[in-house]
């Protein structure tokens, strides 16, 4: 196999809006109000892409550790505040916490894969360490998002359940056990099921790449087995401190259930 990228011209990427026209098309037949979406969506891809592209060829050459720590804190924060607006059932949640699990999660994973399993040299590589953050980042943002918006919900729907065990003198982590149980559970299903199928419905993104890049196969497997249960570790811890972290906020000093837990958001 010949170990080569087929390079895309940029008349060829042109060719891409067939797809976005498609997409569109199928939005207005159906009206869906999902075409200004799509447009705008499209124009920030390629833009973002397209910027990330070279900004990304000039810190691989400078492979700085401090620069790596800031652009990942940054992709954290970042991908923190769109966990928070991805939760319905939530309002006025602070940032701060969907930060730190994802900080925590991240860091711990990502630091374990760089310098234990895939050990490049230095193992602060930026070639390697942005893009492995980056995936941890993306699938731990959905996770978390997920695992806080059904806490939330879980809460709402078990309040008189909840209620109940406090007055027989439970704590409040002993009467929110369960959702709390529920909420990790919907944060990391999405994940668990990508387990299920890999290799057999899906050729995921990162061993796909690799292929059109002229890889073996079988390591591109060996790397994509490595994403998909580093993956797996993040959301699994980022779910769990984001809850921790969480529960508290749905019970005032006295032990009882806040008020907004027993109104629904619309």
């Amino acid at each position: 196999m010949e170990n080569s990228v087929i390079p895309i011209t940029n008349f060829q990427l042109a060719f891409t809006f067939i797809l976005v026209f498609i997409t569109g098309a199928i939005s207005s037949f159906l009206k869906l109000g999902l075409l200004k979406p799509l447009i705008w969506g499209t124009i920030r891809s390629f833009v973002q892409l397209t910027l990330i592209g070279y900004a990304l060829t000039y810190i691989f050459q400078i492979n700085n550790l401090w620069l790596i720590i800031l652009i990942i804190t940054t992709m954290c924060y970042i991908a923190s505040r769109a966990a928070v607006k991805r939760t319905p059932n939530v309002s006025d949640y602070p940032t701060v916490l969907a930060f730190l699990s994802l900080v925590a999660s991240t860091y711990l994973v990502g630091t374990i894969v760089t310098t234990l399993i895939i050990s490049p040299d230095p193992w602060y590589s930026a070639q390697i360490a942005i893009p492995i953050f980056g995936m941890i980042l993306g699938n731990s943002m959905n996770g978390i998002a997920l695992s806080l918006d059904r806490l939330y919900l879980e809460a709402r729907a078990r309040a008189s359940e909840i209620e109940a065990m406090l007055t027989f003198g439970a704590t409040p982590w002993e009467a929110i056990q369960t959702s709390v149980r529920e909420a990790i559970g919907a944060g990391m299903t999405p994940t668990i099921n990508s387990l299920m199928v890999v290799g057999l419905v899906s050729l995921p993104g990162m061993m796909t790449g690799q292929i059109l890049g002229g890889v073996d196969p079988r390591e591109a497997v060996r790397y994509q087995i490595v994403v998909m249960l580093m993956v797996a570790a993040a959301v699994a811890i980022g779910c769990l401190i984001l809850v921790v972290l969480s529960y508290k906020r749905l019970f005032n000093k006295d032990g009882g259930l806040q008020s907004f837990v027993l109104s629904s958001r619309k």
